[in-house]
């Protein structure tokens, strides 16, 4: 009893607690995720996908409300939700199962009707602001609940957008959004800029399309970016980005940070779009189910601890069928699961290492408040880490464990009888 007490209360010791918030960290970091395909129209009921959601813990989902869509021909009363010209489709059962969900929607409004932009594709702005702005109140009548939106889609970026012109962006789009969404409900959120982590072809860096709207008189309440990487292969959350370039990817976010200050200081970011895709399917941008998974921990890690960001959304669910679509969803196209499933209902980071000591982070996010966890390292097998433990009330926890480089430990849900992939200690 004596051999068994010591043993136990050497194991504690191993992995006590970390209490020291990071003091210019973003508190109530949200983690969610989009794939609006999947949710509108994959396998099983639309009941079925919720739960999908709720077993990997997502608290938040992205949704666009395509208005080229959802209005084809002018409305008489445009901003009432109920005129006959507004057919909403799948985003009724999508929005309203989400809520009954307890799961928070950000909803992007994009791309104009032929009516609105003078007879072009869905992608140029619409000639009168005003056309926008209604639609922007329609959208919030049929939804109230919803306080987060998201204006357009990476107009910085000629494929989603024309003009590429952050003065027609401002003066077409956001300020007519923002200005309706706030009379509205005072209490709403409007994010701008939603841009690209690079220019593309016939684009603008986020860099100048960032301080293009500012010249434009932008308002706004967030700024929101897809930091999605150069070079997946080489590239990390936090490593291997060119600090040098006019692009803005995940590892040289501190860019991002700069500049959103310097143009509208005080103001949060939100990251509402972000993945790395896998290979297999995709063998000239993906990396392995494996770094896959490893990285949707160290980003949600990096996100935790970054001031003035605090949202981070992953894209997909499940793969595209189209082999020239997006590969990064934590399903396979054919249903399978990935690693990264379990990666992100229960990511897991080194945070550093000080001599024989390594800082870990972690989050359980499937249900609310505080939830319990263990940690295990392998020794010859998975063995426990100390006791069950409690995390806060966001699901985060860090603790610290004397650990040699190269141990593989990995986080256990009790609740869920479900375990995170394997990290390996440096």
């Amino acid at each position: 009893m004596v051999r068994l007490a010591l043993a136990t209360v050497l194991a504690c010791a191993a992995v006590a607690a970390l209490a020291q918030p990071d003091a210019n960290a973003a508190s109530g970091v949200r983690f969610g995720i989009q794939d609006d395909a999947w949710l509108t129209s994959g396998p099983g009921s639309l009941e079925s996908r919720l739960d999908t959601l709720d077993r990997m813990g997502v608290k938040l989902v992205r949704y666009a409300l395509q208005w080229n869509q959802i209005a084809t021909r002018r409305p008489e009363q445009p901003r009432w939700s109920g005129d006959p010209a507004y057919q909403w489709g799948a985003s009724d059962a999508v929005l309203k199962g989400l809520r009954a969900h307890g799961i928070a929607a950000v909803v992007d409004l994009r791309y104009a009707p032929e009516w609105a932009n003078g007879g072009k594709k869905f992608n140029y702005f619409p000639e009168n602001g005003a056309d926008f702005g209604n639609f922007a109140a329609a959208a919030h009548n049929r939804f109230p609940w919803v306080r987060d939106w998201l204006i357009w889609n990476e107009p910085n970026k000629a494929g989603f957008a024309q003009p590429v012109s952050p003065a027609a962006y401002v003066q077409r789009v956001l300020n007519p959004a923002y200005s309706a969404l706030h009379a509205a409900n005072r209490n709403v959120r409007v994010a701008g800029g939603v841009t690209g982590p690079r220019a593309g072809s016939g684009g603008m860096s986020p860099i100048a399309y960032l301080r293009g709207m500012k010249a434009a008189g932008a308002r706004l309440d967030v700024y929101a970016h897809h930091p999605y990487p150069e070079k997946p292969k080489t590239e990390t959350p936090s490593s291997g980005g060119c600090a040098s370039c006019s692009s803005i990817t995940m590892a040289t976010i501190e860019k991002l940070l700069r500049e959103v200050q310097r143009a509208w200081p005080g103001k949060h970011i939100w990251l509402t779009e972000y993945a790395y895709q896998v290979n297999p399917p995709d063998p000239l941008l993906g990396v392995s189910a494996a770094k896959q998974a490893q990285y949707i921990g160290e980003s949600s890690l990096r996100v935790y601890r970054l001031p003035r960001v605090d949202m981070l959304i992953h894209f997909l669910v499940r793969d595209d069928r189209l082999a020239a679509g997006w590969q990064s969803g934590v399903y396979t196209v054919n249903g399978k699961k990935r690693v990264s499933y379990d990666s992100f209902r229960l990511p897991l980071a080194q945070m550093s290492r000080r001599g024989s000591t390594a800082s870990l982070w972690g989050q359980v996010r499937p249900r609310s408040g505080r939830r319990t966890y263990q940690l295990q390292v392998f020794r010859g097998r998975w063995r426990p880490l100390g006791g069950v433990a409690k995390t806060d009330a966001n699901g985060v926890f860090k603790r610290s464990v004397k650990l040699g480089k190269g141990t593989k430990v990995r986080l256990y849900s009790p609740r869920d009888r479900a375990y995170s992939p394997a990290l390996v200690l440096r």
